[in-house]
């Protein structure tokens, strides 16, 4: 959920920026492109030695409008890549220890929910794709057609913290016994049919199809394999910024910042008693969308920003 639809605006641009605690001459990474509206931001206030890495695993982001108007700048550069893979593409720029900044903008981006053939919203009638990489892996369609019972009952639950997974699971099984489920329009009928109650302005589908991209996309094994990267290639005094929309998103995040604050025992021959050595430090508490944003975008309105700043090893 990175851009507004109408201003073309990342959310909580300003909050990010002033996380990031910007130095002309750093080197940055923003591990989600989307349609770069972080991205430019940050441009703009780099200076001539300054340098910017961006990642997308989406190809259409990464061969957007916005992606080729900012390759003119020779500050910037972008990647086919998952931000789980960001220590690689860093050490590729051989800038690995060194980075200045880091921002990750979880969730999905606004042209992939407004794009119909993306498969994400229900809103909109397309094919059941929902891959953040439309170039390898299932579509959710043809992971639906396969998966157990049991797994996805687990996976409504757990992703979607829906209260109906045991109904919808066994729909979707019955469903695909009789041919499959194809469109995305398709299975947000099914998922009407199976849910006895509603919740008031949610489409009862609107947690399932979020459990399932979760699911399918791997967000949070991702962002788990990421987080300890980003430590890693940070410089001392280097940020790491961190928008989250989904509550379990935004728990890994918090305890991962948490357990690098407090530090992790580091085994001592010559010494009685283990050395805790703290990674990071919490930069202020956790922040919000103001109100005026989310007037402005809705889809702000779950946001939720973390800071820490590497500390000396």
């Amino acid at each position: 959920m990175r851009m507004n639809d109408s201003a073309h605006l990342p959310v909580m641009l300003v909050e990010a920026l002033a996380g990031l605690s910007i130095k002309p001459e750093g080197f940055y990474l923003d591990c989600t492109f989307g349609r770069g509206g972080h991205s430019r931001a940050i441009l703009n206030r780099l200076g001539m030695t300054g340098r910017l890495l961006a990642l997308d695993k989406d190809r259409d982001a990464v061969d957007s409008d916005e992606a080729k108007e900012l390759r003119e700048d020779a500050r910037f550069t972008i990647e086919h890549a998952s931000y789980a893979e960001l220590k690689q593409q860093v050490e590729r720029q051989q800038a690995c220890g060194e980075v200045f900044g880091i921002l990750m903008d979880l969730g999905v981006s606004s042209p992939q929910l407004d794009e119909a053939e993306r498969g994400f919203s229900f809103m909109r009638d397309g094919a059941l794709d929902m891959r953040m990489d439309a170039s390898c892996g299932p579509t959710a369609a043809e992971w639906l057609s396969s998966v157990p019972e049991g797994e996805l009952v687990k996976v409504l639950r757990l992703y979607g913290e829906e209260r109906f997974a045991t109904r919808i699971a066994r729909a979707i099984v019955e469903t695909r016994r009789a041919g499959g489920i194809a469109t995305t329009r398709e299975l947000a009928r099914l998922i009407e049919k199976a849910v006895p109650m509603r919740e008031q302005n949610k489409h009862p589908a609107t947690r399932s199809f979020q459990a399932i991209r979760i699911a399918l996309n791997r967000e949070l094994e991702e962002l788990g394999q990421a987080l300890p990267q980003a430590v890693e290639v940070l410089r001392p005094g280097g940020r790491l910024v961190v928008i989250s929309f989904h509550s379990l998103e935004d728990r890994l995040v918090k305890r991962f910042m948490r357990e690098e604050e407090r530090g992790k025992a580091m085994p001592s021959h010559r010494l009685p008693l283990a050395v805790h050595r703290p990674r990071l430090k919490r930069v202020g508490k956790a922040q919000m969308s103001s109100e005026v944003e989310v007037s402005a975008n809705p889809r702000a309105r779950s946001a939720v920003l973390r800071v820490a700043e590497r500390v000396e090893a």
